[in-house]
């Protein structure tokens, strides 16, 4: 079995829990990690992009994914050959929670539901989302109600613009 076969077979068996969004795995109280700007990754692969969601619109947001998983595609979703990481901040980073209660946008009707089986598939192929603390912050979030699989930054833009000195190319959903 080659690298390709051993990740799709990988990606195949973690998707399952992931996907029906296992009881144990929603109301575990998931510590996130945190990542300094110097932490954050240099281009290692044939190729790095950080796309950045900073914009309210769902369909943008699952058109960003679409983008997303057919850049992996271009790659075998192999990723020894491509490093893809989304920053989210501002209104984009209610696209990366759990739910919505108690915030702004409480009575929105975004489909949470679909955005974290889309997310988890992705993350799979060693796709990062890096969450905006300042955001976080400054609408009083609460980090718990963010997606297990998501990193915390000082700054999202700060995070942006490091990546991109760190080798990354930059892409953004119009």
């Amino acid at each position: 079995m080659d690298r390709r076969e051993f990740f799709k077979l990988g990606a195949l068996s973690l998707s399952v829990p992931l996907v029906t969004g296992s009881v144990f795995a929603q109301e575990e109280k998931v510590s996130l990690p945190r990542l300094t700007l110097d932490e954050l990754p240099k281009k290692e692969t044939e190729d790095a992009v950080v796309y950045h969601c900073d914009f309210p619109q769902e369909n943008r947001f699952h058109g960003m994914l679409d983008n997303v998983r057919n850049h992996l595609s271009a790659y075998d979703f192999d990723p020894f050959r491509i490093k893809l990481v989304l920053v989210a901040n501002g209104v984009g980073v209610k696209f990366f929670m759990k739910t919505h209660k108690g915030t702004r946008w409480e009575k929105e009707k975004v489909d949470l539901k679909r955005a974290r089986e889309r997310l988890a598939y992705l993350a799979q192929f060693e796709v990062e989302f890096y969450i905006c603390d300042i955001t976080i912050r400054s609408l009083k979030l609460k980090y718990e109600n963010f997606f297990e699989f998501v990193k915390i930054v000082p700054s999202g833009v700060a995070s942006v613009g490091r990546l991109q000195t760190n080798g990354f190319g930059y892409i953004k959903v119009l």
